[in-house]
């Protein structure tokens, strides 16, 4: 059915025509008006943030909790440039979500916020799109969707502002995208990787956040070789519960997991790129066969060159090589009854002292983890602490758990923390900074949690300096007290913009601070104050 409607009316419907309930942004000269119509014409929920970097960090991770393209949008030029680390951030992790974004008027090349937008998107890696004409509003926004589903990266749809109030007839337009994932197909490189797997006699299987789907699969094939499995920190939580689960493989293992894996022959690699912290930068994977299993090509040989690699789904690639196995009555590694699972797990606790003032920042993660929501979502921002709680703080699953460090910034982690929120309402949400990602990036948006009542849990682990500058200084005897900072409390921030604030200087303090969290009422900070000469070193 065709409608007369305005071009600003047009963008919103055709935004609505695919699925989208809820849209994260900041508005200005070139998008008010869309949003307006999204949210009166459409039913549609908008969430203002406070920065248009947060509404695409928050779309982020929306998209990954909720398993959907999510959508942001902002207006022209310098809301634009806001967005690059947040873009980055979302084409190096391939997470679908569009950002509609709005442009100076064509006809006013000398407007004040005027750039090469394209130029701008170029640079992070995302997508982009431009809207050509009021009569093409449907198919460009559909494009848009389509790429980010297909590219699995962020797509920029481009919106002159001088279109919004044309006239445009609008028929809905959703291009189906085909998902179905290919299997592997017979020839010499299967027969190849079947070979290696079965001459193993310590085969180990290893699942990153493209595989994510295929669990079940991957795990049929474990018990059938009695290979452990293990995880790249993207699909921790996979899985859990399973006898013989060592976790993530790599440099955040446990030292007996490290060298279990060291000693392994055979690594059967499912939906992960090999990175350089996953290998330990190729230590972790010398001296044994390497099978890469993935649905993107770019992805295999990235990291390093696998004796054998298939592109193809690394559910029906497990499902093939399972039946292969059986048909040539191969026996069963015995690896995973040689394993103490309890030790393999274990990271050490190191010493339980620390300064007056202070509390041991170990032995805390180790009570929170016993204390914190178990249904929690996960969300994590980058920087010198998030090591030791991607060790030690638990997630239920892969989709449940986001990290924030796709192109190794901080500051991210509180924005994705509200579109985790948003996106699983019914579950707690529990997010770790460290104090400078919170005074960069979490300070801004943590009155935006407040204001949408987010059931949230913020840690802050405040060592009153940038840590992983701090270390570098100490390494070399030079003095660190330019990476020192006298912050205000964290914990008095939170109170003045709404939410609950604790702070924590010893064990008593934690205590009170976990049985504070039984009667939280909205988004709830715990500040940890930690010694800065006393801190875990990062593990990658």
């Amino acid at each position: 059915m065709t409608k007369n409607m305005h071009v600003y009316q047009a963008i919103a419907q055709a935004t609505a025509d695919h699925g989208v309930d809820t849209m994260f942004g900041l508005m200005g000269d070139a998008n008010l008006f869309m949003v307006d119509s999204f949210v009166r014409d459409c039913d549609g929920r908008f969430v203002p943030a406070a920065h248009e970097g947060s509404s695409v960090l928050m779309a982020l991770a929306y998209a990954h909790v909720a398993g959907k393209v999510a959508v942001a949008t902002v207006t022209h030029g310098p809301a634009l440039t806001n967005c690059v680390t947040a873009l980055t951030e979302g084409a190096r992790g391939h997470i679908p979500m569009v950002l509609l974004a709005g442009d100076t008027p064509v006809a006013n090349p000398r407007h004040l916020q005027g750039i090469d937008q394209r130029e701008v998107v170029k640079a992070t890696g995302a997508g982009f799109v431009q809207l050509r004409a009021p009569e093409t509003v449907a198919m460009d926004v559909a494009q848009a969707f389509y790429r980010a589903q297909v590219e699995r990266r962020p797509i920029v749809l481009n919106m002159p502002a001088d279109f919004m109030w044309q006239e445009a007839e609008h028929k809905a337009q959703v291009l189906e995208v085909f998902t179905a994932p290919g299997g592997v197909a017979p020839g010499d490189i299967l027969d190849e990787a079947i070979g290696m797997i079965a001459s193993a006699r310590r085969p180990l299987i290893l699942a990153g956040g493209g595989a994510v789907a295929a669990r079940d699969q991957l795990i049929k094939l474990a018990d059938r070789l009695e290979a452990p499995l293990a995880t790249t920190l993207k699909a921790k939580g996979l899985f859990n519960g399973h006898p013989y689960n060592i976790d993530i493989f790599g440099t955040l293992s446990t030292p007996a997991a490290y060298d279990l894996i060291a000693q392994s022959d055979c690594i059967i690699c499912f939906g992960t790129a090999l990175h350089d912290f996953t290998t330990d930068r190729g230590k972790l994977m010398t001296d044994k066969r390497i099978i890469q299993v993935d649905i993107e090509p770019t992805a295999i040989g990235g990291g390093l060159h696998p004796d054998a690699a298939l592109v193809a789904d690394s559910g029906l690639t497990a499902d093939t090589i399972l039946y292969w196995l059986d048909e040539a009555e191969i026996a069963a590694s015995g690896f995973t009854r040689e394993l103490d699972i309890e030790t393999l797990t274990a990271h050490p606790l190191g010493s339980n002292k620390t300064a007056e003032g202070y509390v041991n920042y170990v032995q805390a993660l180790e009570r929170l983890e016993e204390a914190l929501p178990k249904d929690r979502a996960l969300v994590t921002d980058g920087g010198r602490f998030m090591t030791e709680v991607w060790c030690r703080i638990s997630a239920p699953n892969p989709q449940s758990f986001v990290v924030t460090a796709n192109f190794g910034s901080i500051g991210l982690g509180l924005q994705e923390a509200i579109g985790a929120g948003l996106a699983a309402p019914d579950q707690p949400v529990v997010m770790f900074s460290g104090d400078g990602g919170f005074m960069m990036g979490g300070i801004n948006e943590f009155n935006t949690a407040v204001r949408l009542g987010l059931d949230l849990i913020v840690i802050v682990a405040n060592d009153s300096a940038y840590g992983a500058e701090h270390i570098q200084f100490l390494d070399r005897k030079m003095d660190p007290s330019l990476t020192e900072f006298h912050w205000p409390s964290f914990a008095g921030i939170a109170k003045s913009l709404g939410g609950e604030g604790i702070e924590v200087r010893n064990s008593t303090d934690l205590e009170e601070a976990i049985a504070g969290l039984k009667t939280r009422k909205g988004p709830t900070l715990i500040e940890l104050h930690l010694d800065p000469h006393d801190v875990p070193r990062m593990r990658i």
